[in-house]
């Protein structure tokens, strides 16, 4: 989960007192259990613990889980503040064998008296937020989906519903209380730390761990909901109102959705849904006309608050293997079937996986999203073109075997690989990939600017002159040297 950070110190020990070296990766991560739990006692859980096993695989992808010397779950910020000196000959191991950092104890959420703006820590995901914020009439831009985590969205990027009035959930972060990788907790806000700042907003962990985010609090107490579902026979009309809606949803109604298409392996059903959010009491809400108009086998409209809307919308946990792959591309409702078209042949090549779980999923881009990081005087490091709308499809796909994970991974890259080259052909390819959305093999800072991208390594430069986000945590995505 986003509220577990994969910091990894087999050949360091962190607290905030001390600093230890050692000269064996093996026996460096037993120093830094036996430190840690010297120190903080059962604030550090150790793989004979029982609780040591719901921890480890605290993750919605079976993939995620990992095997860690321990488990270290610090309640405030003086914990988390580390000094790590490694050998540069041991310059670290993955987390199996490490030290996992999980910030689940931290979890506080503070609403301004103005109601304005809060302040919430790392260990919540967004459901608490969102049920933090209801009782008060606010609601914010955060995650979709009920179990995400608060950092993790918020420092990829963060997409949510309402992005085409409000932004994404980084262009709604006012200020970050940061613990950078020599032990200094810095706040990092417009005014401090401003280069820092906007290299999180859209950074990932590359630069320190944030134990507090200021966030604005949006006056929305009600948003109006719609849950629709289609047969096969309807995908070529959903997936035109799809194209039209990634194409024309202007900022004067704040509204988004999650829109997909999915392939049952048992009945061979293929399911077109839409789950659709606007801002206000107006129902059926109206921005989403052009589905509403498609024959469907369901239609549930309602108006809900914030945290009665979130609290539906859990996705499976450790159930499956699971796999994203996804390319960004100008709406284009013609080749954007043939992609769907191609995917849906390509599922016979895959037709034998066990448990296998295939989704389409088509995340829509409005250009006005990127306009507010345009006009709020910061900016994000994703530099998008504030003129554009674009399209995400992506290939969500579960699995049961770890077998199978280079036939599936092998099985969505070249799919994926086919499909942007011919939408480069046609100039309707964007480079941008998504980090949320992305499968492991990507790289979503190539899609940057290249200005950008040079810039944020110069700040991580600066902040880490160590490299200990680079060469300790090994978990996300990396700026590269």
């Amino acid at each position: 989960m986003p509220s577990k950070l994969a910091l990894v110190l087999a050949a360091a020990t962190f607290a905030s007192a001390q600093n230890i070296t050692v000269a064996n990766l093996t026996t460096g991560a037993n120093c830094a259990c036996t430190e840690l739990a010297a120190t903080y006692g059962d604030l550090v859980i150790t793989s004979n613990a029982s609780t040591y096993t719901a921890e480890a695989t605290d993750y919605w992808d079976i993939r995620a889980d990992l095997l860690p010397g321990c488990i270290f779950m610090p309640t405030d910020a003086d914990q988390v503040a580390v000094k790590i000196l490694t050998p540069p000959q041991f310059p670290g191991s993955n987390i199996n064998g490490g030290v996992l950092l999980a910030l689940n104890n931290m979890t506080t959420i503070t609403i301004a008296a103005d109601n304005s703006t809060f302040d919430v820590s790392p260990g919540n995901r967004w459901v608490d937020v969102y049920e933090a914020l209801t009782p008060y009439g606010l609601y914010a831009i955060g995650g979709r989906l009920k179990t995400i985590g608060v950092p993790g969205l918020e420092l990829i990027g963060g997409f949510h519903y309402l992005i085409n009035k409000y932004g994404y959930a980084m262009d709604n972060v006012l200020s970050y209380d940061v613990v950078l990788g020599n032990g200094t907790q810095v706040v990092v806000n417009s005014t401090s730390n401003p280069d820092l700042f906007w290299a999180l907003k859209g950074g990932a962990n590359n630069y320190g761990i944030v134990t507090k985010f200021t966030v604005i609090a949006l006056p929305i107490p009600y948003i109006s909901t719609t849950i629709q579902t289609f047969n096969e026979s309807a995908v070529p009309a959903f997936i035109d109102a799809t194209a039209n809606f990634a194409a024309n949803n202007p900022p004067d109604i704040a509204a988004g959705s999650v829109i997909s298409i999915t392939y049952n392996q048992t009945t061979g059903e293929i399911v077109p849904s839409l789950l659709g959010v606007q801002e206000g009491t107006e129902s059926p809400p109206s921005r989403f006309a052009n589905f509403s108009a498609i024959p469907s086998t369901l239609a549930l409209n309602n108006v809900l608050t914030p945290i009665e809307w979130h609290s539906q919308l859990d996705p499976p946990n450790q159930m499956f293997r699971v796999q994203f792959a996804s390319k960004t591309m100008k709406p284009n409702s013609t080749q954007l079937y043939q992609i769907y078209e191609a995917w849906k042949s390509a599922l016979e090549d895959v037709s034998d996986v066990e448990g296998l779980v295939p989704t389409f999923v088509m995340n829509t881009m409005p250009a006005s999203a990127a306009s507010v990081a345009m006009t709020n005087g910061v900016g994000n490091t994703w530099g998008l073109d504030d003129t554009q709308s674009y399209i995400i499809f992506q290939y969500s796909t579960g699995w049961a075997n770890a077998s199978d994970d280079l036939r599936m991974l092998n099985w969505a890259s070249k799919m994926l690989d086919y499909w942007h080259l011919q939408n480069q052909e046609l100039e309707l390819a964007s480079e941008f990939v998504y980090m949320g959305d992305a499968g492991d093999f990507q790289d979503p800072f190539a899609g940057f600017p290249l200005e950008n991208v040079q810039k944020m390594r110069e700040i991580r430069d600066v902040y880490d002159p160590l490299g200990t986000f680079k060469r300790l945590n090994w978990g996300g995505f990396k700026l590269g040297n």
